[in-house]
């Protein structure tokens, strides 16, 4: 299968600067994608992200691995192989949490890997041990915790010749060294019924006869060779056990210190992360400051133009009291007025009653005269 993404969200990629190891140096110029892999066929796990065709982030999770919330949105790990810390802004905290439990959970998975693969190597060094306490005398020189083999390579082919060399030879010895008895010359002559064809077989044989028998001494002494050797081995094994053990020591104590060294590194960039935090918190204030200084240079101003609008307010203030006394004034002789018109209203309207009545009786008298002129 290769290796498949498992999860995948988008920040903004931050790493350490190498000069100063405080501060912060963005690697993308906004939020990427940054996502997790895992590599079925090594099984492991590691974090890749991109921007365009930049390869930004490629760091293999270990279990030595930390990775450590310094902000609400923020969080950060060290990676030692390739000798950085990297950050990452997210926009929410909630996408902050899922990374870092992702984080954990994936850091958990590369360590029950690397568990089960000193399990299976400790298994294979056991199986080997067995097996080479196991090997019989005659082949230990080719089997010894199987890490000597290199060294007796070239004992364990001559020793399978000359065996089967030995074999022969033992067959062979039974005709005992040329002596023949007369049964055994009676047998060689039915076997060879001339005499010349007879000894050339007899010398055919002794030639192969003594061959055999200096196969059969080297076979001996390359016997005897190995078993020195064997010898020789397992002093060289147990020394090697021990230096094992010696190494295994100092590499637990060299993975103990890197821990520590990891964790100051750890340490010093929250230290960075917080120093950069105040330092931006410092910046605001100063900021603060110098719009608080400005603004104290604009008092003086501001008080005189206080002083100057309220010096008009005031003079306001008295046109507008002795507008009221005038509105007041006006007011009294509108209500005069008002009382003098309706006085007048009410004398013209007897006024206009007594004309009305003025003029009925003119009309009465113009009446009574029309009516005399037509009697006279």
């Amino acid at each position: 299968m290769g290796e498949q993404p498992i999860y995948t969200t988008r920040a903004h990629v931050f790493q350490i600067d190498q000069a100063t190891k405080r501060n912060w140096v963005p690697a993308s110029k906004q939020a990427v994608t940054v996502s997790y892999f895992y590599d079925s066929t090594r099984n492991s796990y590691r974090i890749i992200s991109v921007d365009g065709s930049k390869v930004i982030i490629n760091s293999t999770i270990t279990p030595n691995m930390t990775f450590t919330k310094t902000s609400q949105k923020f969080g950060q790990w060290a990676d030692s192989r390739a000798n950085t810390v990297f950050g990452l802004g997210f926009s929410s905290e909630q996408q902050l949490s899922k990374f870092a439990d992702k984080f954990q959970e994936v850091k958990e998975s590369a360590k029950l890997a690397r568990d089960k693969s000193q399990e299976k190597a400790e298994t294979l060094s056991n199986h080997s041990q067995e097996s080479g306490r196991e090997t019989p005398s005659t082949n230990q020189a080719s089997s010894i915790n199987g890490t000597d083999d290199e060294k007796i390579s070239h004992v364990s082919p001559e020793a399978a010749v000359l065996k089967t060399e030995n074999e022969r030879l033992k067959s062979a010895v039974e005709l005992r060294d040329g002596s023949w008895t007369r049964s055994e010359h009676t047998a060689l002559n039915i076997l060879c019924p001339t005499t010349e064809k007879c000894n050339t077989n007899a010398k055919k044989w002794e030639t192969e006869l003594q061959t055999l028998r200096e196969n059969n001494a080297r076979l001996v002494d390359a016997l005897q060779e190995s078993s020195a050797n064997v010898e020789s081995w397992k002093k060289q094994l147990s020394t090697c056990k021990e230096e094992s053990d010696t190494l295994r020591q100092k590499i637990a104590e060299l993975e103990a210190q890197c821990a520590e060294a990891d964790q100051e590194k750890q340490k010093n960039a929250q230290l960075t992360v917080r120093v950069q935090e105040l330092e931006a918190e410092l910046n605001d204030k100063e900021q603060e400051l110098e719009n608080l200084r400005k603004q104290a240079e604009i008092i003086p101003q501001l008080m005189a133009e206080c002083e100057s609008i309220t010096a008009k307010l005031q003079a306001a203030e008295a046109k507008n009291s002795e507008l009221e006394g005038r509105v007041g004034g006006l007011q009294l002789d509108i209500n005069d007025s008002q009382q003098k018109q309706t006085h007048m209203k009410g004398e013209l309207k007897k006024f206009m009653d007594i004309l009305d009545g003025k003029i009925d009786e003119l009309h009465e008298v113009r009446q009574g005269l029309s009516k005399l002129g037509v009697d006279n």
